[in-house]
């Protein structure tokens, strides 16, 4: 994967290669410190992956994106801006990477697009290979989530529950709770073991939300999260549970 560094700062740019050299699939191609001589870069090097900066001298990173026309290579923000990552993935941005950038948050999103980069041509198998593995999450990543006309970027350490509700999962953050087309499956093949416990075939709950335990039903649990609600753990799960945050 061929990359192009767009940042105004030389420290970022530096910062930036230097931890890139830790995934010998990426080649850095080429930088630039403006939107003028990223445009020139761009057409020239025809790269695969944009890792570009939003405050510059000019023009902003999304006025760059807004000039170019055509196919354009995979967009990863990197910007000490919070404030911006709706907006980044308004555009169709791979990922949004606050500054200083960490190793790990930069090893998920190359796996994003290392997902969405085609195989090169192999002689036909009876069997088909199996889809890439979308990575794990940590506690502290941030997730877009949609719900109609709104949306939201919370860190999965502000969630303290997934609830199925219809054929929709259900995700409780602060006094929000939108839907998202996921499955409980889908969202557990993700999601940290040691935060996110599958209390049942309906809930998975965020283990640092739980406020209180008390013993339910048929050797079952009932699990209080702070601001709600209370979740039943099943028989199975329970003495999972009883297994996992026993010494």
């Amino acid at each position: 994967m061929n990359a192009l560094l767009v940042d105004d700062s030389r420290l970022a740019r530096t910062e930036l290669r230097h931890l890139l050299r830790a995934f010998p699939e990426v080649a850095v191609v080429g930088e630039a410190r403006h939107a003028d001589e990223a445009r020139q870069q761009l057409a020239a090097l025809r790269p695969d992956v944009l890792f570009l900066d939003i405050h510059m001298p000019g023009q902003t990173g999304f006025d760059l994106l807004a000039s170019l026309e055509g196919p354009l290579p995979h967009v990863i923000f990197t910007t000490a801006y919070d404030q911006y990552a709706l907006k980044a993935f308004e555009v169709n941005a791979l990922d949004y990477l606050l500054k200083p950038v960490s190793e790990v948050r930069l090893a998920a999103a190359l796996a994003k697009m290392k997902a969405l980069v085609p195989a090169p041509a192999v002689p036909a198998v009876s069997a088909p290979a199996p889809e890439p593995a979308l990575p794990m999450l940590t506690a502290q990543d941030q997730v877009f989530v949609k719900d109609g006309e709104r949306c939201w970027f919370v860190r999965l350490a502000d969630i303290r529950l997934f609830e199925i509700s219809g054929g929709a999962t259900k995700v409780y953050f602060e006094q929000h709770q939108p839907l998202i087309p996921r499955s409980l499956q889908q969202l557990e093949a993700r999601l940290d073991p040691k935060v996110f416990f599958r209390a049942n075939r309906q809930q998975i709950i965020n283990l640092h939300w739980i406020a209180g335990i008390e013993p339910w039903f048929s050797n079952t649990l009932k699990i209080s999260l702070r601001n709600g609600p209370d979740v039943e753990v099943s028989r199975s799960q329970s003495g999972l549970f009883r297994e996992l945050m026993s010494l």
